[in-house]
């Protein structure tokens, strides 16, 4: 920390929150930046506004408002921060900056000898200005940040770290016991295929570049993010007659084949099951493969207790071998995809869905299934407060959390759209409603950056940042453990084993 002797003969850098002036010596400023875009972090103390990209790297956006428990500004879009030189990089929002001082030391007043001072404001001195006939206050911005932000984490604590080896050892167990799959409409069944093959899942396109085919199966191609890519159709594949015409819910479902992108295009997007392995049932080779040979069914998941069936396709054998060779005839060698080095940075793989602006990814291996919120939610007398009722889930009596409620976000008056995400964790299975959910997002290990670790809460609950930059979205990494609090968390046992006498 600095005191007021060491701040002799210096420059500062002026600037102000509603008519206040303050001062900051330049060696404690970095640079200064406009903000394009912060995301919210849930569950922060007030003055942790979010996280925003600077220049590829994320950074800690806190409001010197907040740090002085002034009303908060009503839009952060546009605002300047100053960059703090720190052990972990801060952006220090203000409402504008004035200039550029050179000050001696005789002009500076230790303490608060140099006027008023409100309560919440920490001093190392002061110095006035006489062409504007002001003081300005030479903010102890340590002393705010470490009053702020009173469990300062600059490292995850060991326990921390353990615990997270052994959920991630848990999941892995968890993967072999069941079997990912992205679910879509194709003529009214539900059709899988397993989620390791699938790259993403984007809107119909509105334009397509058509090509000279002889079956119903070959559509055309279109551009995604400047890689051109064949679309074929599932109904096509499946032997299903064709539509009259293109609906806006139509979904293209990207695989990987052979090196190559391929967009299978199918009527709607359905969910994302966690299948288990013992609910997997072969289908008899003469009902597999039709007679074309063109698609064939691996299997049938029985979800829902048998009530729901879904057809599991087989990516090997989903195309004719002459539909493939007709591709790679016509297909842009320079676009096929390389195999990944040996010793490659890891694969990760999450579900992303949104709050609001705010963009969050749960491990994929913590998903159970992606499905509509229930029209019927069953409210229980002396369930803890954070569980909005129950769901009956193949059997199961799961309790459902409403994420906004949990996060202290407004309620959501349009409803429609709205997401339950099934999660399961070492001890606990839940439902969480979401705005929506946006995507399954594939990425490398070295593309997470790790969160600014400002308290404690904040480092077990948010463990990694995603930063696309290109699209300048920022995707926080949830700890799926991390959702409920300790003391909710002994709630949940309580309520889950008296909930197992319950029907819904």
């Amino acid at each position: 920390m600095e005191t007021a002797a060491s701040l002799a003969s210096n420059r500062y850098l002026t600037f102000r929150v509603g008519s206040e002036l303050y001062a900051l010596p330049t060696t404690a400023v970095t640079e200064v930046i406009r903000l394009s875009a912060v995301a919210r972090v849930p569950q922060g103390p007030k003055a942790l506004l979010g996280i925003a990209n600077l220049r590829g790297s994320v950074v800690p956006v806190v409001g010197l408002r907040e740090l002085l428990r002034q009303d908060a500004a009503a839009d952060l879009t546009e605002k300047l921060a100053l960059v703090l030189d720190q052990a972990t990089p801060t952006a220090l929002v203000v409402d504008s900056i004035d200039a550029l001082e050179d000050v001696t030391a005789d002009r500076i007043e230790s303490g608060h000898g140099a006027g008023e001072t409100q309560s919440t404001e920490k001093l190392l001195g002061a110095f006035k200005i006489d062409r504007i006939q002001q003081v300005a206050k030479i903010l102890d911005i340590d002393s705010l940040l470490k009053s702020a932000f009173a469990h300062l984490a600059r490292e995850q604590p060991r326990e921390h770290k353990e615990r997270a080896i052994a959920r991630s050892a848990a999941h892995k167990r968890q993967a072999v016991e069941r079997e990912m799959l992205v679910t879509f409409d194709v003529a009214g069944q539900e059709f899988a295929l397993p989620l390791a093959v699938v790259e993403e899942i984007l809107p119909a396109p509105s334009s397509v570049t058509t090509i000279s085919r002889t079956d119903s199966v070959s559509i055309g191609f279109t551009a995604v993010r400047d890689t051109l890519i064949p679309l074929l159709s599932l109904r096509g594949l499946l032997g299903f007659d064709a539509q009259l015409g293109p609906t806006e819910r139509e979904k293209v479902v990207v695989l990987n084949v052979g090196g190559s992108p391929i967009g299978l295009i199918a009527d709607a997007a359905r969910s994302v099951v966690a299948a288990e392995v013992d609910a997997m049932e072969a289908v008899p080779p003469v009902l597999a493969a039709r007679t074309g040979g063109e698609a064939r069914i691996r299997a049938v998941y029985r979800g829902d207790a048998g009530r729901r069936l879904i057809s599991v396709l087989s990516p090997d054998h989903l195309f004719r071998e002459d539909v493939m060779q007709r591709l790679a005839a016509i297909q842009p060698t320079e676009h096929k995809r390389a195999a990944p080095a040996k010793g490659a940075a890891q694969e990760l793989i999450f579900l992303v869905f949104r709050l609001g602006d705010d963009e969050f990814g749960l491990p994929i291996d913590s998903v159970v299934e992606v499905a509509q919120v229930p029209a019927k939610i069953a409210r229980l007398p002396k369930a803890p407060k954070f569980i909005d009722g129950v769901v009956n889930l193949r059997g199961d009596v799961l309790p459902v959390v409403d994420q906004r409620r949990r996060f202290d976000m407004p309620k959501l008056d349009q409803a429609e759209g709205r997401r339950l995400v099934v999660l399961t964790t070492e001890q606990h299975r839940a439902g969480i409603i979401v705005d929506s959910v946006s995507e399954v997002l594939r990425t490398s290990s070295d593309a997470v950056s790790p969160a600014p670790q400002l308290t404690a809460n904040i480092s077990r609950l948010v463990h990694g940042v995603i930063n696309l930059a290109e699209s300048r979205r920022l995707v926080l990494l949830l700890d799926p453990t991390e959702l409920l609090t300790r003391a909710e968390q002994g709630q949940l046992d309580t309520f889950q084993t008296q909930s197992k006498k319950v029907r819904v």
